[in-house]
């Protein structure tokens, strides 16, 4: 009884080269697209707003004056810690949403 693969999956071991090359290239342009999207995060009731690339690098961080009391620091240092945290939460998720769509939802590790 012979195994019968998936449509698209024949034609031997060039055309599955095939495959994974342009899934490779396809992979490689879309990381450069996300590296280079801006994620904007917004925390404390929209009182701070973070923008960070794709890349994780801290962008740009804007406070409300309301948010800024010189007698309660530690709140204003744990919104930010919030928010730069949530800003990579959404990137490593919005990464993994569209690698999956180039992948088909294989976890290949190493990749992204």
């Amino acid at each position: 009884m012979k195994a019968r693969l998936p449509q698209g999956y024949g034609g031997g071991q060039a055309n599955l080269m095939k495959q994974v090359q342009k899934m490779q290239e396809d992979m490689a342009a879309l990381q450069e697209e996300l590296d280079n999207r801006d994620f904007t995060i917004t925390a404390g009731g929209g009182m701070i707003t973070v923008v960070m690339n794709g890349k994780k690098a801290l962008k740009s961080i804007e406070l409300s004056p309301d948010i800024v009391d010189p007698d309660d620091i530690e709140t204003l240092q744990d919104l930010i810690v919030a928010a730069v945290n949530e800003a990579t939460t959404q990137i490593d998720a919005t990464v993994s949403e569209e690698m999956g769509k180039i992948t088909g939802g294989m976890n290949i590790p190493g990749l992204f």
